[in-house]
């Protein structure tokens, strides 16, 4: 008996070298799941929880299992077994937040980042030496990025144009914040990722005619000593829930 292959899929869904090739299709049991078009074949993620399925230790991630072993012990150092299981799962995530990205769904992307960040967040207290951090600390400004683009892109189809400005606009200061603390603050403005979000933001405010942010605005008006007009801005953004 012959094993399946998947060469009519590969034949119908040609590789494109110049594009990021990703679909929602059903599985066997009607749930929607992820494929992602690679050179060589397919990968399937599936849409919640892990990306492929798994519940590590009866875990929804590899991340909550970390969590409740250090829950019982806060002083706890990774093991070498678990920084090889940590990094499996942000190859994971990453691979599906490309794809939420490329959806355009992007509150999934999001989401999908912050699980990345916090998995780091919590490498870099429990890391075994400071060279396995530093690695892994290296693509949080990546992640940062996909994480800052589509709350932005997200708060321009659900919000305002204003708003989606106001995002790139925090998003940039998080960012200068981990190029400050990794005494790399010389090179922010020459970084692509930083030059993106600055395109994005400065094109978001062609497009729509977005002027300076209420948040802009009384940034100005301190600088300018100007604190009645400031006063008067603090209590409009209070009043939008800003």
């Amino acid at each position: 008996m012959e094993e399946p292959n998947i060469d009519d899929i590969l034949q119908s869904w040609p590789y494109d070298p110049n594009s990021v090739s990703v679909r929602l299709a059903k599985g066997n049991d009607d749930r929607d799941v992820l494929q992602m078009r690679i050179e060589m074949g397919v990968l399937q993620l599936e849409t919640t929880g892990r990306p492929d399925g798994e519940h590590p230790f009866g875990e929804m991630s590899y991340f909550d299992h970390l969590i409740s072993l250090a829950f019982e012990d806060e002083e706890m150092v990774m093991t070498e077994e678990m920084c090889s299981e940590a990094d499996r799962e942000f190859v994971q995530y990453y691979h599906r937040r490309v794809c939420w990205l490329t959806l355009r769904e992007f509150d999934k992307a999001v989401r999908d980042a912050n699980h990345t960040l916090a998995l780091m967040n919590f490498c870099r207290d429990h890391s075994p030496d400071e060279g396995w951090t530093m690695a892994r600390e290296q693509y949080r400004p990546f992640v940062m990025f996909h994480r800052i683009q589509a709350e932005a892109l997200g708060q321009l189809e659900e919000s305002t144009a204003e708003q989606a400005v106001e995002v790139l606009n925090r998003g940039l200061n998080e960012l200068r914040d981990v190029f400050v603390e990794f005494e790399a603050d010389d090179e922010f403005e020459e970084s692509e990722l930083v030059q993106r979000l600055q395109e994005l933001r400065e094109s978001l405010r062609e497009k729509f005619d977005v002027g300076l942010t209420l948040k802009e605005q009384l940034d100005a008006a301190i600088a300018a000593e100007q604190y009645e007009l400031a006063a008067k801005l603090r209590d409009q953004m209070a009043s939008q829930g800003g």
